[in-house]
């Protein structure tokens, strides 16, 4: 092959892969608000599950109920209804164990969960975390004196296994904090 002929065949594969990839990543044509489903968001924590995409939008309201509503609350966050994150409150009776037997099939790869910011249980799979505390408030009824915030990614951020795991624990972590302080938890 002839040096122009090289160069030919690499503009015209340079030219190819430049519109082929100009088709495939449009980015992030979206901003994340300050709040979601309710909830302040941590952007650094939220960033690993995020794709590029032009619309973010959460499905299934605020997760925090008003006073004397329900007990439980569900949402969904989504760029383009591709959902990332399913999110679940609930407002029980008391403490339950996520590595309880009824439980196990929240997850894949189950594991206690350590390092808990508030007392509580806790535990994180491949793609999933759930808590479970205590959360007496002012005015609460005594059926629903506990909380149980169970995460689940849609989507796989970057990273190995455990790398996965650390972004879905921190972020249930912190989410399940800020429920707690939204809902006037004393405990």
């Amino acid at each position: 092959m002839n040096a122009s002929l090289r160069r030919a065949s690499g503009a015209a594969l340079t030219a190819c892969l430049a519109v082929s990839l100009a088709g495939c990543g449009t980015g992030r044509g979206y901003e994340v608000p300050k709040e979601l489903c309710g909830v302040g968001v941590d952007q650094t924590l939220l960033d690993p599950f995020l794709v590029d995409g032009d619309k973010l939008e959460t499905t299934g309201g605020s997760l925090i109920a008003p006073k004397g509503g329900a007990t439980w609350g569900k949402c969904q966050i989504s760029v383009d209804e591709r959902v990332l994150l399913y999110l679940n409150v609930e407002k029980v009776d008391k403490l339950y164990d996520p590595m309880a037997k009824q439980d196990e099939f929240r997850f894949t790869n189950r594991e206690k969960m350590d390092g808990l910011p508030f007392k509580g249980l806790g535990a994180l799979g491949d793609s999933s975390a759930m808590v479970s505390t205590g959360c007496a408030a002012p005015g609460a009824a005594p059926d629903a004196d506990h909380l149980v915030v169970f995460v689940d990614a849609s989507v796989k951020p970057a990273g190995d296994a455990g790398e996965r795991r650390a972004y879905i624990k921190n972020y249930t972590l912190d989410f399940a904090s800020k429920v707690k302080k939204v809902l006037g938890c004393t405990v």
